[in-house]
């Protein structure tokens, strides 16, 4: 739990660190040996944080995948990458600048990355509109996609939006239709694709750049076809039962997200979300990525689409009330 802040679920434990801190700084002010009682506030400590982070609702998961000190896309990035060079613009509208796009290097081998970008403070959220792509961001991304393809440059995106923009300039300029290309020209690019989900992972805003050889998630993100708010408005005309909506949704439940094909791996965090130690979170994610990039350097480039096409047309069928495995539709 980080100490700058904390979310009401976390309150518990935010007051037996307070303990224990008031107890070092005696201590330390008074030289009074209070070792014994530090021990036993620490066992407390950790007692807590396995009782909290062990039993979190759907609607504790969003809170996490929305936590503002959470790593975002680019601190992934630049912890996994080496030499990133960001590369601008549609070449039709303007440069969105909630998806960044460039070159980058992962043990010496040159990909594409695409990366959905949220803010940390209000100037940020401004300039990255939230995560919220418009149809631009989604152009610029299919544009450097593309570019990676002719140039056989393996393809990394990572996903973290509410969804995309719904303004009314973003409908004026075909957001659906940006979406929906995307969606047919990944299905056909020739090269390997790995999406990461980190935060929030909603709707078609996601999906804009997740049709993927690899689908991970991150132990505390969530990927849904509708955020919890937009549900709750729809179904009981009251935002204020999103928490409601997140359980009905079973947002964070990604025991069910890979055992329905959606997501092919769970990245575990650390204890109590990846912002309490974004370095260890970065290397579970660099491996994940290089664990998947091994095996699909391997396959020839028909295999990668046919399979691709395979994994997406086989998601929620069912046969005889079990779900379809993807590995024997997509061989």
């Amino acid at each position: 739990m980080d100490k700058k802040y904390t979310l009401d679920f976390e309150k518990p434990l935010r007051g037996l660190i307070k303990q224990l801190e008031a107890l070092n700084q005696l201590s330390e002010e008074n030289a009074i040996d209070v070792s014994s009682e530090i021990k036993a506030i620490e066992a407390k400590i950790e007692q807590t944080k396995r009782s909290v982070y062990s039993n979190l609702s759907s609607w504790q998961r969003v809170q996490l995948a929305r936590h503002p000190l959470r790593p975002y896309s680019l601190d992934y990035v630049d912890a996994i990458f080496d030499d990133f060079q960001e590369l601008s613009g549609d070449r039709q509208f303007r440069d969105d600048k909630s998806i960044i796009g460039g070159t980058a290097f992962l043990d010496g081998r040159a990909v594409m990355i695409i990366a959905q970008q949220k803010g940390r403070n209000t100037k940020e959220n401004i300039l990255r509109n939230f995560g919220m792509p418009n149809p631009e961001g989604y152009r610029k991304a299919l544009r450097l996609m593309k570019l990676a393809d002719k140039f056989g440059l393996p393809i990394v995106t990572w996903v973290d939006t509410p969804g995309a923009y719904p303004g009314v300039g973003s409908e004026e300029r075909h957001v659906a239709e940006a979406i929906a290309v995307n969606i047919r020209e990944m299905s056909r690019l020739t090269v390997p694709i790995i999406t990461i989900i980190v935060g929030e992972g909603g709707s078609g805003g996601a999906l804009g750049i997740a049709v993927a050889d690899r689908v991970l998630i991150l132990e505390n993100a969530y990927y849904s076809v509708i955020s919890p708010e937009s549900c709750s408005a729809i179904l009981w005309k009251d935002r204020s039962q999103s928490s409601k909506a997140a359980e009905a949704l079973r947002l964070g439940d990604q025991k069910m997200l890979k055992q329905f094909g959606v997501v092919d791996d769970v990245i575990e965090e650390p204890m109590g979300g990846a912002q309490n130690d974004p370095q260890e979170a970065a290397n579970s994610v660099q491996k994940a990525i290089r664990s998947q990039l091994k095996e699909l350097v391997k396959l020839s480039k028909e295999q990668l689409v046919e399979n691709r096409y395979a994994r997406f047309r086989a998601i929620g069928e069912v046969d005889d009330g079990k779900v379809i495995d993807l590995s024997e539709a997509a061989s």
